[in-house]
């Protein structure tokens, strides 16, 4: 019994076989960079306004600019969420609103509205992990590697998002902030 196991062993160790063709194992490599200008955006004593003019909100603490960025090596494709996740607040959420944009090349004359003035709602979607009770998904996105003649491809989303408060907040002479942080959540496909 002792002879026989040994010599599978053996065997299984030492068996080799050249074959004719060659064999390739392809596989896509991803890295997702996220950058930004701070650690979010936050609204202290803001006064409320209406849509129309929280759009063009420019002042540094009423808008974040931030990256979105994959290298792709191989023939692959990757989807990305972009997420708010709340972080505190002495605010209501239906007095927050949220408004993104979305540029291809960074210029401030070439952002495009891709998520609507809308008021802060979680969406509770466990893809968000711990964020979930917290998390509202303003865009998602997609870095498409698979078609190009090359095996690697850089992309990059320039994003600005925007945040105020409602023209309908109840003044009440109490002082209030909100605060929210940017994640990226991403996932490759085949």
């Amino acid at each position: 019994m002792i002879v026989a196991v040994v010599g599978i062993s053996f065997a299984a160790f030492t068996y080799t076989k050249t074959g004719a063709q060659e064999n390739t194992i392809s596989t896509g490599t991803v890295t997702m960079v996220y950058t930004e200008g701070g650690n979010g955006i936050q609204i202290d004593n803001a006064i409320p306004t209406d849509d129309e003019t929280g759009k063009q909100l420019s002042d540094v603490s009423n808008k974040f600019d931030f990256t979105v960025t994959a290298d792709i090596k191989g023939k692959t494709v990757i989807n990305y969420d972009v997420v708010a996740v709340k972080q505190s607040s002495t605010l209501d959420d239906q007095y927050i609103k949220l408004y993104l944009e979305k540029s291809t090349t960074g210029a401030d004359s070439g952002y495009q509205e891709v998520f609507s003035p809308a008021k802060f709602t979680a969406s509770n979607d466990e893809k968000y992990g711990e964020d979930a009770a917290n998390a509202m998904k303003l865009y998602s996105g997609t870095f498409d590697n698979k078609s190009g003649d090359s095996d690697s491809g850089h992309f990059v989303d320039y994003f600005r998002l925007r945040m105020w408060v409602d023209k309908d907040y109840p003044l009440d002479g109490i002082s209030r902030t909100y605060s929210v942080k940017v994640n990226v959540y991403g996932k490759g496909q085949d």
